[in-house]
């Protein structure tokens, strides 16, 4: 019988680590190759643009002759122009409306849901404009809000109410746009807060039936405060997606009338695409980025403070 030789530890600790790092620098190798293909989509596509048009910001260019460095004037030009003030402004007015009311209704019907049968039935009927297409749905709703035909002025003649020109009035075509916008998003936000009130336990429910809460009590000392993970992320997605809306905009209102629905994206492709003005309407792109930064920063702020409360 040969003698048994004892390999140290240290030896084997070496051959296990050699080991691993053979198969880390395999699986690294293997994952690297199956993510190229997205990284240089990523990089060209996404990343090289966005310092490109971040370039562009300070330069004067039409596409067609030399790119001219003109440092801060377009930025310096944004604040003088009446149009992008209200454009500006237009932007801040659907985003302040829009976010808060989708919000709101999203989380009631995620409620609702939540306590009813056929949940999986109503959750794909609301879901179902969110996977849609953006020009069936504004054909759908200019026929809803036409002043002489439309299913809107009808349902309010049964009220006495005379509806206005929703889509060529200064005063309602925001509101109007608004809505349908919500309309649009309601499914995606739904499901999010499905997926929230799937995560709090009944027993907390349990307990406040004991000490004898009712519903609204419930609803706001249980539901809401812990699904604020859950409202903090659509807030955020919400408000980042209001501010970059266009084709809602483009297809229904063209920005009309008089300006009145015209927002940054939309001005800022009329811009870059209408008048070839690429270094002003990079210009308009980074103001609108900053906007986007701040109030994303600040709901960061925000949820901190609440989770310190």
């Amino acid at each position: 019988m040969e003698p048994r030789v004892d390999i140290p530890n240290s030896t084997h600790r070496s051959v296990k680590t050699s080991t691993w790092k053979k198969l880390f620098q395999k699986d690294g190798t293997w994952a690297l190759l199956l993510l190229l293909p997205n990284l240089l989509g990523f990089l060209a596509f996404t990343l090289i643009p966005v310092f490109a048009s971040f370039f562009l910001s300070f330069t004067s260019w039409d596409m067609l002759t030399p790119v001219k460095w003109i440092g801060l004037s377009n930025y310096a030009e944004l604040m003088k122009d009446e149009t992008f003030i209200k454009v500006f402004w237009n932007t801040i007015y659907f985003a302040g409306v829009s976010v808060p009311l989708g919000i709101v209704i999203s989380l009631l019907l995620a409620v609702a849901l939540d306590r009813i049968s056929l949940k999986k039935f109503y959750r794909a009927a609301y879901f179902l404009p969110v996977v849609s297409s953006m020009v069936a749905i504004a054909v759908v709703w200019q026929f809803i809000y036409n002043p002489e035909y439309g299913i809107m002025n009808y349902v309010l003649s049964w009220f006495g109410i005379q509806g206005p020109d929703w889509l060529t009035s200064t005063v309602w075509a925001m509101p109007a746009v608004i809505l349908t916008s919500v309309w649009k998003n309601l499914g995606f936000n739904m499901l999010i807060f499905l997926a929230g009130l799937q995560g709090i336990s009944d027993d907390y429910y349990e307990a406040a039936d004991l000490d004898g809460a009712n519903t609204y009590q419930k609803f706001f000392c249980i539901t809401v405060p812990l699904l604020s993970p859950t409202t903090f992320f659509v807030t955020v997605m919400s408000f980042i997606a209001s501010f970059q809306v266009f084709d809602t905009i483009f297809l229904m209102t063209q920005g009309g009338p008089a300006r009145s629905t015209s927002v940054i994206v939309h001005y800022l492709y009329e811009h870059g695409f209408k008048y070839f003005n690429m270094g002003y309407a990079s210009a308009m792109a980074y103001v609108l980025f900053f906007m986007m930064f701040v109030i994303t920063m600040i709901q960061f702020w925000r949820q901190r403070k609440w989770g310190e409360s």
